[in-house]
């Protein structure tokens, strides 16, 4: 696929009129972009190095989780299209629930996600707010403090490589991976200037079920219960997993609103975040032979 037949996809799939995007519609554009081939043609002709390199690698970075954040394609404000290569749970950090400015869809290339939905609940686990705002495409990140606030663990749902679904922009999620995992990540328009940040105060979300105090049995993939999530492609993975805290799977992916410290960095019996650390650029020989290598495993 060329890089401009990829663009006119994504613009006929999100639209452009002044509605944002529905989860779905990005769900469906991520999916068709993350089929083996075509990313790969993709990722092979963006791998050369010689198509719009200085902008992507300048918006390209470690995130502050542990993954590499590369961009594709850029289109702000209509959308931006990622890859997010995750490097397992030993590089792994814990990622706080949190919702996004945007609506946003993943589609799994490579390795698995687990994805974990919330919502505000009275008789939740407690947690600390904060509000996160960024100063622009590449900036610093920047936390506040808002009060305290209890969520509820909704369900957990695995996708495996060849599934995908998309997220409303207030959808309260924490996504984790235990092994490494490539996924295509689609930002699109900016619906407000702000994310939630959860950090819990103590103890763990347990996984709901029908007899627990924490959720129910709920399917977070249904239109009744989040509202927000579609998923779609290749068969379920067995839900279950090690259990262990290590952020957007090292998202997963999802484009974690989170940039924070990881929990074992909270303060005793608090739940305190210090400012995140600045961005990082990749170098461009970093950049390129991740794609390099992803092209490369996708048979390109």
């Amino acid at each position: 696929m060329q890089v401009e037949e990829a663009r006119r996809l994504l613009v006929e799939g999100l639209g452009a009129g002044p509605e944002p995007p529905s989860p779905e519609s990005a769900r469906r554009v991520t999916a068709q972009l993350a089929h083996p081939g075509t990313l790969g043609p993709l990722v092979r002709r963006l791998s050369v190095g010689d198509l719009e390199l200085a902008e992507c690698v300048r918006l390209s970075y470690r995130h502050v989780l542990g993954f590499d954040k590369l961009l594709l394609l850029p289109g702000a404000p209509r959308f931006m299209l990622r890859i997010h290569f995750w490097h397992g749970a030993g590089g792994a950090v814990s990622e706080d629930i949190h919702n996004h400015r945007c609506a946003i869809a993943s589609a799994v290339v490579r390795g698995r996600v687990r994805m974990e939905c919330y919502e505000p609940a009275a008789n939740g686990v407690p947690a600390v707010a904060y509000r996160e705002t960024i100063d622009g495409p590449g900036g610093a990140w920047r936390l506040r403090r808002v009060g305290d606030a209890r969520l509820r663990l909704l369900h957990t749902e695995q996708y495996g490589a060849g599934r995908s679904y998309g997220l409303a922009a207030r959808t309260l999620h924490r996504v984790v991976s235990e092994e490494p995992t490539v996924t295509l990540f689609l930002e699109t328009a900016p619906q407000r200037s702000v994310t939630d940040v959860y950090v819990r105060s103590r103890g763990r979300v347990r996984d709901c079920g029908p007899d627990s105090d924490y959720g129910s049995d709920r399917h977070c993939c249904s239109d009744k219960d989040c509202g927000s999530v579609r998923h779609s492609g290749g068969a379920p993975v067995p839900a279950g997993g090690t259990g262990r805290d290590t952020g957007p799977g090292r998202t997963g992916e999802v484009a974690s609103a989170a940039g924070v410290r990881p929990a074992g960095d909270l303060r005793a019996g608090a739940a305190e975040r210090a400012a995140p650390p600045p961005k990082t650029p990749l170098p461009p020989a970093v950049y390129l032979a991740e794609l390099d290598a992803l092209a490369a495993s996708l048979g390109y």
